[in-house]
C-alpha cells in the first residue's frame, strides 16, 4: 500500500513538471485547466460591433503553437470609432484591459470571456480617449502574451 502511494505521488509530480514546461497539447490541457475560472471573472462579449463611418475593424489574433501564446499583432494603432476584433486562432484565450495597467483609464471593455473554438471572435468599439492602453490574455499574461495600442483621435 505504501509503495503503491510512493508510485502514484511520483507520477503526479512528473505529470506536474511537463505541464509546467508547457508545448503542445500540453499547453492546451494547461490552458483548459486555467480557464475554469468562476463565472464571476469574465463576462460575456458584446457580440460583433460595427465601427463609425469612416472607421474599420482591425483584427488581432490569438495563437497558442510552438512560438508560445501571443497576439498578432500585438502592438498596434487604431482611430476612435474603429473596432478591435480579436480572433480565435488555437488555444483558448481571452482579452483583458487590467485596470491597474491602464492607471487612470476610464471606459476601458470588462475582460472577454475565454475563446475555445478556432474562428470565435470578441469586439471592442474603441470608445476611449487617445492614448496608449495595455491588453493581455488573464490566463497567459505572465507568459507574455500582451500588447499595447494607441488610440488616436479621428
Amino acid at each position: 500500500m505504501m509503495k503503491r502511494t510512493i508510485v502514484m505521488l511520483i507520477a503526479v509530480g512528473a505529470a506536474a513538471s511537463v505541464l509546467a514546461c508547457g508545448g503542445g497539447e500540453k499547453q492546451q490541457a494547461a490552458d483548459t485547466m486555467q480557464m475554469q475560472m468562476p463565472a464571476a471573472a469574465a463576462t460575456a462579449p458584446a457580440g460583433p460591433q460595427t465601427p463609425d463611418a469612416g472607421g474599420k475593424i482591425d483584427s488581432v489574433g490569438m495563437y497558442t503553437d510552438a512560438n508560445g501564446n501571443y497576439f498578432k499583432p500585438k502592438d498596434f494603432e487604431v482611430h476612435q470609432g474603429d473596432v478591435i476584433r480579436f480572433v480565435l486562432v488555437s488555444g483558448v484565450h481571452n482579452a483583458s484591459f487590467p485596470a491597474d495597467s491602464n492607471k487612470g483609464a476610464t471606459g476601458l471593455p470588462s475582460p472577454s470571456e475565454y475563446l475555445q473554438l478556432p474562428g470565435q471572435t470578441y469586439d471592442v468599439k474603441v470608445t476611449f480617449k487617445p492614448g496608449t492602453y495595455y491588453y493581455q490574455c488573464d490566463a497567459h499574461a505572465l507568459l507574455g502574451m500582451v500588447g499595447h495600442i494607441k488610440v488616436e483621435s479621428r
